[in-house]
């Protein structure tokens, strides 16, 4: 791939700027332990070619190698790298690719990077793909999650929860009403008494639930009306600005050397931290300007009433239709072989109770009718 020379800003707000340029020659102009946050979300080791620029699982370390040095040279010893990446399928099979988790591993033990935290975030509104094992073939579930690696090039960057809380559960605030009796739990935990101890809000998980449903955006109406072409990859404003909450201060210096739609960007120059965001096409620098004629639209959104149902994302427990076997048998070759459609296994679906038993009874989709 032909490396474009570092360039002055493409374009620049108040707190940051956009550079169209390779973020290699970028990097290589920062002083050494200059950066604060390194947020990103690299193009993907996919199989099929994207029009921003992916490269294949298989080549994805070498070709990840020279960032990761330059990341590591930028980095503050309290800074932080954290990088969005979702996983792969293996060509022609119903199996996954190692790639992230190989990067992961080379980040660490060849680059010097401490995994301070992994999260995942799990997209609500994804689609039921990969299509052929998913909704053709039935024989793996939809893939849901991206890993978040969160690095560190010690093993103490700045950070704090505080930052990122979130409002206590139902069942909790009975428990702060009600009073909690301390003792030890079955598994050998002591849950003493501060368990009780109303602090406000409640310690996150490493578990970030975010549908990417953006389809009328202010960013894609710019895009639409300029004759611009959006970016395919964008991650929600939210994924960035959590991590950007907890692991900076206003002021720090955040770069995203894969920009894109400049989402990063966005978010820090809301909450007024200095950044730069890289991006080596320039039709995509152009639409990303987009999101700096106006004000964020995320600044303009209400979650003022944590209790409304719409800020939670529901996640049924697995065993909700287990109450019997139904269905055809599975296919003994693992379903290498595509069965004709009227073939397929079926569905099992839930009927309602029968005259003459009260349990629900478990039945296949040819038979509910």
């Amino acid at each position: 791939m032909k490396k474009l020379q570092a360039e002055k800003p493409y374009f620049e707000a108040g707190h940051g700027k956009i550079i169209h340029g390779d973020s290699l020659d970028v990097l290589a102009g920062y002083k050494a332990a200059s950066v604060d946050l390194i947020m990103t979300s690299p193009p993907f080791g996919l199989v099929r070619q994207k029009d921003y620029g992916n490269v294949d699982a298989n080549d994805y370390l070498a070709w990840f190698r020279d960032f990761g040095v330059q990341f590591h040279r930028v980095l503050k010893d309290s800074g932080s790298l954290v990088i969005d990446i979702g996983g792969a399928w293996n060509k022609g099979q119903p199996t996954r690719s190692l790639y992230h988790f190989k990067l992961l591993i080379m980040l660490c033990e060849e680059l010097g990077f401490h995994l301070a935290q992994d999260f995942y975030w799990w997209n609500p509104s994804r689609l039921p793909t990969p299509a052929e094992w998913v909704t053709v073939r039935r024989v793996r579930v939809k893939d849901a999650i991206n890993t978040v690696w969160w690095l560190s090039k010690t093993p103490w960057p700045k950070a704090s929860n505080k930052k990122v809380l979130q409002p206590y559960s139902p069942a909790m605030k009975t428990l702060l009403k009600n009073g909690y009796k301390a003792k030890k739990r079955p598994s050998g935990h002591d849950i003493s008494d501060k368990f009780s101890t109303d602090n406000g809000a409640a310690i996150p998980p490493n578990l970030i639930a975010i549908p990417n449903t953006e389809s009328n955006s202010f960013y894609l109406r710019y895009c639409e009306e300029h004759g611009l072409k959006p970016h395919p990859a964008r991650f929600p404003s939210e994924l960035p600005e959590y991590f950007i909450r907890m692991l900076t201060d206003p002021g720090d210096v955040v770069i995203d050397p894969f920009g894109g739609s400049c989402v990063t960007g966005e978010v820090c120059e809301r909450l007024k931290r200095k950044w730069t965001c890289i991006e080596m096409l320039r039709d995509y620098c152009e639409a990303a300007k987009g999101r700096f004629v106006r004000d964020s639209e995320m600044s303009a959104k209400a979650f003022a009433n944590p209790d409304d149902d719409k800020n939670y994302y529901r996640l049924p427990r697995p065993g909700i239709l287990w109450n019997g076997e139904g269905g055809e048998l599975l296919q003994k070759d693992g379903g290498k072989t595509r069965l004709p459609k009227a073939a397929s296994p079926a569905t099992p679906v839930l009927k309602k109770e029968r005259m003459n038993k009260k349990e629900p009874v478990l039945v296949t989709a040819t038979a509910a009718k």
